[in-house]
């Protein structure tokens, strides 16, 4: 074999907008849920009582999230939008929320949380700690669309919190 010699520049490699889309995402400060939840970690809440939960609605909590990336001849712009929390309630139940939920305010009393929000059924006094360990997964979704093209991708994360349930007995 010899040398090639051309009069042109080498074509250029073809550039992949998913994975232009992927690099405008890790553009993006996506966040686990900013964990709002009643009874307040440090305080105490009781069976039976609602435990309200939700996240506050920011671009890195919530959504939406939009940053643009370029390689080469294709820029791509993403969306990033929190589609659904799923709470893990530390007891063996599970909650999915598709709204980042209602903060609670003490004029709402004991009223069950509109949205977002769970009853325990027992205690936390078995648990490590005494507390139950509360999970909130964020599923983002991220649409993007450049060079012609569109897609859509989804990426997770978490947040925890801890909260404990205890138990009033009344006596006669």
């Amino acid at each position: 074999m010899g040398n090639f010699w051309s009069n042109g520049a080498p074509p250029a490699a073809a550039v992949d907008p998913v994975d232009v889309a992927r690099n405008a995402v890790d553009k993006m400060k996506l966040a686990g849920p900013d964990i709002g939840i009643v009874p307040k970690p440090g305080h105490n809440g009781l069976v039976g009582l609602p435990v309200w939960m939700w996240t506050e609605k920011t671009p890195e909590t919530y959504g939406p999230n939009t940053a643009s990336a370029t390689a080469g001849a294709v820029t791509v712009t993403a969306t990033a939008r929190v589609s659904k929390i799923v709470w893990d309630m530390g007891d063996g139940h599970t909650v999915t929320c598709t709204s980042a939920g209602t903060p609670y305010e003490a004029s709402y009393g004991k009223r069950r949380s509109p949205d977002c929000g769970y009853l325990y059924k027992r205690s936390s006094k078995d648990e490590p700690g005494q507390k139950y360990g509360v999970t909130a997964t964020s599923t983002w979704t991220v649409d993007w669309n450049g060079a012609g093209q569109s897609g859509q991708m989804s990426q997770t994360r978490q947040s925890q919190a801890q909260i404990t349930i205890g138990q009033l007995k009344v006596l006669n």
